[in-house]
């Protein structure tokens, strides 16, 4: 695990904490939701995982996490970039030993916008791929909301917390991708009842068609006619989502698997 360095502002009020996984592109959706809670108040640690990047057919995007450290700065956060690997068992409790160290407090919201994602189907999946997204998509969610509920604490009687975790409904042709995706919805459902106690809030959402580098023209277009509004979804529509769910007015929005894709067909 690597560290992106940023110089913090000027100390003001307590900001509260988002950690937010999955931010390893400036045009990606952790990107999105980091900028939109660093502009409505929020500090922000999110984790990158560059060789992911590197091997996936869009590719690395050199500088990217000091890019989108340096603009969440600029929008008055203090700021955390930590790469790390998720197919490894032991991130996440690294990954809040660092956040917290590096912010200094403890994490508010925990935002899980990482994902293995390499297209297979039923018969040409190997174990190993298998294996791998269901390392990151849901083994190390469940860790990372494990970590997060152990570490949690909040005001008795006060809902303070959040979770919110972006899925899919991929399956056909997207079989590990989709099967640990759907993995991931219960993992985070179930936090919503066990960890009501702490005063913390679960969700899940699917974000929809969102274009951010993987859609060839045909595809584009295909998924444009099949959805109402005429467009793609874009990585603010679902960080607007992910601020509300965040704020105090989201506290009775608890335990859903939430839509936010224009209407898109199935």
């Amino acid at each position: 695990m690597t560290t992106s360095e940023q110089p913090s502002p000027t100390p003001g009020p307590v900001r509260p904490i988002a950690l937010i996984t999955g931010v390893g592109r400036s045009i990606g959706i952790g990107a999105g939701i980091a900028r939109r809670l660093a502009a409505s108040g929020w500090d922000v640690a999110f984790t990158y995982w560059t060789p992911y990047d590197r091997r996936m057919d869009w590719g690395a995007e050199p500088g990217a996490a000091a890019a989108i450290a340096k603009e969440l700065a600029e929008a008055g956060a203090r700021t955390a970039a930590i790469e790390a690997d998720l197919s490894g068992p032991d991130a996440p409790t690294r990954i809040f030993d660092e956040a917290e160290q590096r912010l200094g407090g403890p994490v508010t919201a925990l935002v899980l916008s990482h994902a293995e994602s390499v297209d297979s189907g039923l018969l040409d999946t190997t174990v190993e791929a298998f294996d791998r997204h269901f390392a990151v998509n849901s083994r190390a969610s469940w860790l990372l909301i494990r970590e997060y509920g152990l570490r949690f604490r909040s005001a008795p009687g006060t809902a303070t917390g959040r979770i919110v975790a972006l899925t899919s409904d991929h399956t056909v042709g997207n079989l590990p991708y989709g099967a640990s995706k759907g993995a991931l919805d219960r993992i985070t459902l179930a936090a919503a009842h066990e960890l009501a106690h702490l005063g913390v809030t679960a969700n899940v959402v699917n974000p929809g068609p969102v274009d951010t580098g993987w859609m060839n023209d045909d595809l584009r277009e295909t998924l444009v006619r099949g959805t109402p509004l005429g467009r793609l979804g874009t990585p603010q529509d679902t960080a607007h989502l992910v601020e509300f769910l965040c704020s105090p007015e989201g506290q009775w929005v608890n335990g859903q698997l939430l839509k936010s894709n224009g209407g898109a067909a199935s």
